[in-house]
């Protein structure tokens, strides 16, 4: 009855509009308090040094930072007249180069507000300009922004890895085939609605400008076969693949196409900083919250109470899917995998279930949260750009949270889909 009522402090500190770290510390506070008395303060102190520490937590900020280098550096505009260019000449192509562009944002930056803001900023106002409805550019740009955490690496994967002790590295090969699928599942969608609504085509294949492009970001494209060429192959961790990610946009950005000066500089470092804050002081006072769910053991007696229930694997993950789609709705990325990790991991043992798998499906059903209101947070940018009302985008962006849905049940129920790499690549 105690955990219950922590728990729920907590929920109603959040939906009042106090800050979630905030509300997570005093609720967790106040249940070592119950507990111990003021000795629970000591191990708190030390549960938030221990957990804001993590050595494969130092990718985080390291991503973000490479994806504001890569917003600045000129990296992204570059991205997009290559796709443009190689598959713009379709019917509807702004909605495919979209989708295109976020899936090579994807491969470097691992934060999905970072791919909306880069990728938008440029491609809203064209799409807008060309004719397309600013509700279906909103919805297309935040939808496939999502692919960000999917494909990796992923910000998202990398935080589970880290508080689930899960190979993150793993995590990212076993993101690809959804990512892809999730990818070309959004494109066939686009072409579907470029046919019924008579979207206009772009500038028509042209082989001299294809070859322009290319060349132009050339350095852009070889980015993440250094990031990812890197990891996967061994040669450094995802941690180090991170501080090489920062490096080498940083080295293009200045030294390439010479766009980064030191008052760009400046404003990617606050950003990053900015936005680095906010993760890490989500993870340093979740740790105290799992602290306290170890001492009172509620994992376990939750997992215990389901399989009294069922023992189906094929249900339980239903039970979970539905609770994450419900938290993600209310709740940041960050926040429903440093909430959910303690509670589930126990019950994912004991069923049997791949933590691999799980940290996809879980990365899944935070990219769906990034969709839907009230908390949305990438939706609320891209509508911001857009300048669209966010509840009426998200009924055109509907089809498209389908095709995530669908992603999300083939994880779910097809293990293969994220784990058939995995298994090929490290013979597990």
């Amino acid at each position: 009855m105690t955990e219950a009522l922590i728990l729920f402090s907590m929920f109603a500190m959040i939906a009042i509009g106090l800050p979630i770290a905030v509300s997570i510390l005093a609720s967790a506070l106040s249940g070592l308090w119950l507990l111990n008395g003021h000795l629970g303060f000591l191990n708190a102190a030390l549960s938030i040094f221990d957990g804001a520490t993590s050595f494969p937590l130092i990718a985080i900020p390291l991503f973000i930072l490479a994806g504001a280098l890569m917003n600045t550096g000129g990296i992204s505009t570059r991205l997009i007249a290559f796709v443009s260019a190689l598959i713009g000449f379709i019917r509807g192509g702004l909605a495919m180069v979209n989708v295109g562009v976020s899936m090579f944002f994807a491969e470097i930056s691992g934060s999905a507000v970072a791919d909306v803001a880069a990728t938008g900023s440029v491609l809203i106002p064209a799409m807008k300009k060309r004719g397309y409805n600013p509700r279906f550019a909103a919805a297309i740009t935040s939808s496939s922004a999502s692919l960000a955490i999917i494909i990796p690496p992923s910000i998202p994967m990398i935080l589970y890895g880290a508080l689930s002790d899960t190979s993150i590295v793993q995590l990212f090969v076993a993101g690809i085939v959804p990512g892809v699928i999730g990818g070309f599942l959004l494109m066939a969608l686009s072409y579907y609605f470029a046919v019924r609504y008579d979207l206009p085509r772009e500038a028509g294949f042209s082989l001299p400008r294809l070859w322009e492009t290319t060349k132009d970001a050339a350095w852009a494209l070889v980015l993440p076969v250094i990031i990812l060429g890197g990891i996967f192959g061994g040669v450094v961790t995802a941690t180090e693949g991170a501080g090489l990610a920062v490096v080498t946009a940083l080295f293009i950005g200045v030294f390439i196409y010479r766009e980064i000066d030191l008052g760009r500089l400046y404003h990617a470092l606050v950003e990053g900083v900015v936005q680095t804050a906010v993760v890490m002081l989500l993870v340093a006072t979740s740790a105290v919250l799992g602290l306290y769910l170890t001492e009172t053991e509620l994992p376990q007696r939750l997992a215990q109470g389901i399989l009294s229930i069922t023992t189906n694997k094929l249900i339980v993950l239903m039970i979970i899917n539905v609770f994450l789609l419900f938290l993600g709705m209310i709740l940041h990325g960050a926040a429903a995998i440093i909430l959910t990790v303690p509670i589930f991991m126990p019950l994912v043992h004991q069923l049997g279930i791949d933590p691999v798998q799980f940290g996809i499906l879980l990365t899944l059903n935070i990219a769906l949260g990034q969709q839907t209101p009230p908390v949305a947070s990438v939706l609320v940018t891209s509508c911001s750009i857009a300048k669209t009302d966010v509840w009426s985008t998200t009924k055109t962006n509907l089809p498209f949270i389908a095709i995530l849905m669908l992603v999300l049940l083939l994880v779910t129920y097809v293990p293969a889909v994220s784990l058939g790499l995995v298994d090929a690549f490290y013979d597990r």
